[in-house]
């Protein structure tokens, strides 16, 4: 076959193999997107029922908290929020999604643990001031109901922020490491370095 005869056959399978590349190109962003709207769906989801059960829990430790409600009264609740949580705690930790979601669902998993444990403490309270009266005894339920409400409002809190973290990603977000890891915001020109910081618990939480 004549040269001038292979040079249009040349051009068209390099053609093709460009094409072929840029829509396997196009193909893994769709699926990236597809994954990564798949996650914001059910973060959003997840923490939309997590609050409902969470402000009924609250304000119902509250109520005690405050004297408004006997500890005797809110036994059912804290129990329903605990199962709650429970399960919401297995359905966070089988959220898929992209490199940069892996944290926020490790997050969520943290802090659903958290309000869990603050459950058990506030419990434990109400348990204790519904059965004894005696001085001290009533200040360690006081105490205990204290941290607890504390902690569920604070993991509460934590979780609404994960949620907006959630929709604010995007594909290949470059705020976020190869291994999904926020990283911080450069500092503003003539601003002093500081120190990495962590995130630290309720000073009341003490990681019951």
């Amino acid at each position: 076959m004549e040269l001038v005869n292979l040079l249009p056959l040349a051009a068209f399978v390099a053609l093709a193999a460009g094409f072929a590349i840029v829509l396997r190109r196009a193909g893994r962003i769709m699926a990236r997107t597809r994954e990564l709207e798949r996650f914001r769906g059910a973060v959003r989801d997840l923490a939309t029922r997590i609050d409902t059960s969470l402000e009924g829990a609250t304000s119902r430790i509250d109520a005690m908290r405050r004297q408004q409600v006997g500890a005797d009264t809110i036994g059912e609740t804290i129990a329903a929020a605990s199962d709650a949580v429970a399960r919401y705690t297995v359905e966070a930790r089988a959220l898929h999604g992209p490199p940069a979601a892996e944290e926020i669902r490790d997050d969520l998993v943290e802090e659903l643990e958290r309000a869990g444990r603050a459950l058990e403490m506030a419990d434990h309270g109400a348990t204790i001031l519904a059965q004894v009266r005696r001085r001290g005894r009533e200040l360690e339920a006081q105490t205990a109901i204290k941290r607890g409400y504390l902690n569920v409002l604070h993991a509460r809190e934590a979780i609404n922020r994960y949620r907006l973290d959630a929709a604010a990603l995007r594909p290949a977000d470059p705020a976020h490491t190869a291994f999904g890891r926020r990283t911080a915001a450069p500092a503003a020109p003539g601003t002093p370095a500081t120190a990495p910081t962590t995130r630290t618990d309720h000073p009341l939480d003490h990681r019951m």
